[in-house]
């Protein structure tokens, strides 16, 4: 079957054009979904010089005639807005003395979403929990389609994809299960799919991803500019810039609804203090250049969703407290006043010692996605009562001389826990870091909003900070000491400083 969608995706590229050049962007194809209203989808290609393309989209709900001209071999049109649904079928025809058309087939109108980040994002359906259940009950989703863009580097930003791995297709298991972390992203399918069953009209999905891979790499210079990173800085084969520029950038004109993202392992000892900065400044220049290659259409605030870090080791110091904290430009939750419009999974509970792919690949990615999908209906659709964020501090204050409440912005159900909390004990006015001394604090007594905390170690004049879940391995599955009301929704880690 896989073997037929590639034929299928060659034959839509050598033969329609004739051999003069006539094409679509790499992007574009049978099967695809193009964003629907109240956005407009934007289609490009290549022609002739000179030349002049007509564009036909015919379907149930808009029949659309628009000609557009070819400036230096390339044309490009944006559509009308078209409410979600279909099929269409989206012709371009090239005038002129080649006469050349494409027509492509089972078009769909819904909400495009983009996928990006390292090896957990190109973590596999065949490589979750239930896996064969999974890759059986995708079948069902017809009109959540997939594209996937192949593994490519660049010096300089390319205006297309130089190749891509899964062209626009329905969902099978050929190309959502198969060979681990080359195939299409489980995190990405499955959000897609709970989305859908929300949202019941199509869905579709974009990935571009690659294991290993540190957020530079996926920044354009202009971001990395604003953390004071220039060209010249690089980690191993990852300079900077390299995916930005060859699977990223080339997608810039596609219309899309909202991105989510699953990377910062690779940033754990490599600029993870600069990670505050980077990862913010990320999204920014993404939103910017996505709005303005779609010529206005994607929104310059476009909905960003991320999964914060898993786990990895137990007993190891491995830097990812600090990135799960500087994933929220070190707010400790999002949206926030730097990162808005944003939205969080937390997935520091979901561990998985005994992951056939190391315990940094968890295989649990449809708690991920389910808690993504919490994020986007909230943020992204506005949909009012959707609980999406964990419990996070409002206050803390001290009691007496040996205790500290700390109060909560939501009803908690707590588990007592005697070293999940510490706190920092100094006789130095200074703000706490990771280098300070750090005693455990346990929990004493818990009420509807409220956690109370021994700090009898240290005397109060001395505790100047305090941190919650600051380890990387903090607790067990789905066990850790506090979650909202339902139990649904972890607490994230936190930090915080009486002195900055």
């Amino acid at each position: 079957m896989r073997l037929n969608v590639f034929i299928l995706f060659i034959f839509s590229f050598i033969s329609p054009g004739s051999g003069n050049g006539f094409a679509f962007a790499s992007y574009y194809g049978n099967h695809m979904v193009l964003q629907r209203a109240p956005e407009r989808a934007v289609v490009w290609g290549y022609s002739q010089k000179g030349a002049e393309v007509e564009i036909l989209l015919l379907g149930p709900n808009s029949k659309q005639v628009n000609s557009t001209p070819v400036i230096n071999g390339i044309w490009k049109m944006t559509l009308g807005p078209v409410p979600a649904g279909g099929p269409y079928n989206l012709s371009a025809v090239e005038k002129g003395s080649y006469g050349a058309s494409i027509m492509f087939s089972d078009i769909m109108f819904g909400d495009v979403w983009l996928c990006g980040g390292q090896s957990n994002m190109a973590f596999t359906l065949s490589q979750v929990f239930n896996a064969s259940d999974e890759l059986e009950d995708a079948l069902k989703f017809t009109d959540v389609r997939v594209f996937q863009a192949a593994l490519e580097q660049s010096g300089k930003e390319l205006t297309d994809l130089t190749r891509v791995d899964v062209p626009w297709s329905r969902p099978m298991p050929e190309i959502l299960g198969g060979k681990p972390f080359t195939h299409f992203s489980a995190v990405c399918w499955l959000f897609g799919r709970y989305l859908y069953k929300t949202l019941q009209y199509p869905i579709g999905l974009v990935e571009s991803s690659w294991g290993g891979t540190p957020v530079e790499a996926w920044s354009s210079p202009r971001a990395l500019h604003v953390c004071g990173l220039g060209a010249s800085v690089s980690r191993s084969v990852w300079n900077n810039s390299v995916l930005w520029n060859a699977m990223i950038h080339p997608l810039l004109n596609m219309t899309i609804k909202g991105a989510i993202f699953y990377q910062g392992e690779a940033n754990a000892q490599y600029h993870q203090a600069k990670y505050s900065c980077t990862f913010p400044a990320l999204i920014d220049d993404w939103r910017l250049a996505f709005h303005e290659g779609s010529v206005g259409q994607t929104a310059w605030d476009f909905p960003f969703g991320f999964v914060q870090l898993c786990t990895y080791q137990k007993s190891k110091v491995d830097g990812f407290p600090e990135i799960r904290w500087h994933q929220t430009a070190d707010y400790g939750f999002v949206p926030n006043e730097r990162m808005k419009k944003t939205f969080m999974a937390v997935a520091m509970d979901l561990p998985d010692r005994d992951s056939p792919w190391g315990s940094i690949h968890p295989r649990d990615k449809q708690e991920v996605a389910f808690r993504l999908v919490l994020g986007a209906r909230a943020v992204a659709y506005e949909e009012k009562g959707v609980s999406f964020q964990g419990p996070y501090p409002s206050s803390v204050q001290n009691i007496n001389e040996t205790f500290l409440n700390i109060t909560f912005n939501q009803l908690v159900k707590v588990t007592i826990s005697y070293d999940i909390f510490e706190i920092c004990c100094s006789k130095e006015k200074k703000p706490c870091d990771t280098g300070s001394k750090w005693l455990p604090a346990p929990m004493i007594k818990q009420g509807s909003h409220y956690i109370l905390i021994f700090t009898g170690l240290c005397p109060m004049d001395n505790v100047w900070g305090l941190r919650y879940a600051w380890r990387d391995w903090p607790c067990a599955f789905k066990s850790c000491p506090v979650y909202s009301a339902d139990g649904l929704l972890p607490a994230p880690p936190f930090t915080w400083n009486r002195w900055y």
